[in-house]
């Protein structure tokens, strides 16, 4: 191997820096790429180049556009950058040894360059003979998710896989660390998450790749890998992604439907009807689609599940008497479940979510005097600890106020979700303060009115 170094590596004046460090604890690789180009002269284009990312993607992170979030992504650019590993949460990299005598710390041996380093030739830096072997990679996939503070809820990740054979105790190890790992969602959002779920579900997906297994078992993991991309999907989605997020749960569909898992694929189909806000029309067919593929077999928690989400798709479109009929199928099939649990991954729906998805709709319709009561009751006791999902149903029962004409409560009600909803890791509660806070101009002569909307912007 040549002893050439990364033509990106950051040298030491510029990575003993406190603001590069200080990047690099947070993962804020735009940063850490602009104080490159600022402090070491190394170009954009070179850091793309030693990073195997698009130079335009690397000037819109360096202006703070996007960020870099998955395990593999972000093990990629340390190297190319030749950072060490315990400045960004990872255990020593592979190119780190012994320091030599008089050397800074942090500032050992940087990882040479392939002799074969080619962008022309599709060769990325490191090339696979420069990085760990699996097992070590999954040693500091663990610790840079403990890093991060998220790690402590599951177990080990997955062994290695290559050459073994999965069976049914590997299946459900796998389910165990998805349901603990859901519990995130509880309260946390999708910023802080999405980085997770994606990570579980692509060691779980390599796994497959180097393990062998009974049909049957094969089956079990494919649904597995659609409940982690819903997961994740749904965390891209709270983040923001939109993208990321249909593309994820197409993938769920895919992997549901070859695992003949009706219930996993009318959810896949449901989380795109809940996504598709473009087209009212779209999120209704889909919708209808997701109860269908499903069928009347699956557990009462899930037909409760996909009647919400296909009545919120018909609310959306205008349709009140769909609306009403869909929420009453969700009712019938949720008193039905106390006797039948669903799976793990509809285990949250009950009684109240309906309550809050039927003030939904009907704040959705304009209907305020069905909205409120609803609205009020599911919030009774609904605790702050869940603070995105509390600001957001909030928001709702801010527009239905605001649509009866009661201006001073509306007010309140949306301060409080604004309140909730600082410092969040979702984009959808601010999403739905400011849709709301649009419709307050024309009260901002009122008492409270101008207070709020001062505070908010």
């Amino acid at each position: 191997m040549s002893d050439r170094m990364s033509p990106a590596a950051l040298p030491a004046h510029v990575l003993n820096r406190a603001d590069v460090q200080a990047a690099l604890r947070c993962h804020d690789f735009g940063k850490v790429f602009k104080l490159a180009r600022q402090w070491g002269g190394i170009s954009f284009v070179k850091i793309a180049d030693a990073c195997d990312i698009k130079p335009e993607r690397v000037g819109k992170l360096a202006r703070g556009v996007g960020a870099i979030t998955t395990y593999e992504k972000i093990t990629r650019v340390v190297d190319a950058l030749a950072v060490p590993g315990h400045l960004v949460g990872l255990a020593p990299r592979p190119w780190e040894q012994a320091e030599p005598d008089g050397a800074p710390s942090g500032q050992g041996n940087r990882p040479p360059l392939p002799p074969d380093h080619s962008r022309a030739a599709g060769v990325p830096w490191p090339s696979r003979a420069a990085t760990a072997d699996q097992e070590g990679d999954d040693v500091q996939r663990r610790r840079f998710l403990a890093a991060t503070g998220l790690a402590g809820v599951a177990g080990m990740l997955p062994e290695n896989g290559a050459g073994s054979r999965l069976g049914q105790r590997d299946v459900e190890h796998l389910r165990l660390r998805s349901s603990r790992l859901r519990r995130l969602d509880d309260v946390l959002g999708g910023t802080d998450t999405r980085h997770v779920y994606r990570a579980e579900l692509d060691a779980t997906v390599r796994l497959m790749s180097r393990a062998s297994y009974s049909e049957k078992t094969g089956r079990q993991l494919l649904t597995v890998v659609a409940e982690q991309a819903q997961q994740a999907g749904w965390a891209a989605f709270d983040a923001g992604d939109q993208r990321e997020a249909s593309t994820l749960y197409r993938r769920a569909h895919e992997a549901a439907r070859e695992a003949k898992d009706t219930a996993l694929e009318g959810n896949a189909l449901a989380f795109l009807a809940y996504q598709q806000v473009s087209s009212a029309a779209s999120g209704v067919a889909t919708a209808v689609a997701s109860c269908n593929a499903a069928g009347s077999d699956v557990r009462p928690t899930v037909r409760g599940l996909l009647y919400e989400r296909r009545a919120w798709a018909h609310a959306r479109a205008g349709e009140a008497k769909e609306t009403e009929r869909a929420l009453a199928q969700a009712e019938e099939a949720l008193s039905d479940s106390a006797d039948e649990p669903g799976p793990d991954w509809a285990s949250w729906v009950d009684g109240r979510e309906l309550q809050i998805m039927k003030g939904r709709c009907w704040t959705e319709l304009r209907r305020p005097l069905r909205a409120v009561p609803e609205l009020e009751a599911a919030l009774a006791d609904f605790d702050d600890a869940h603070a995105r999902d509390k600001a957001l149903y909030l928001s709702w029962l801010a527009h239905a106020y605001l649509d009866a004409g009661e201006v001073e409560q509306s007010v309140k009600v949306i301060s409080r979700a604004i309140d909730l909803s600082t410092g969040v890791g979702s984009v959808r509660p601010r999403q739905r303060a400011r849709t709301f806070l649009t419709r307050l101009h024309p009260h901002r002569s009122w008492e409270g009115v101008a207070e709020v909307l001062r505070r908010a912007a």
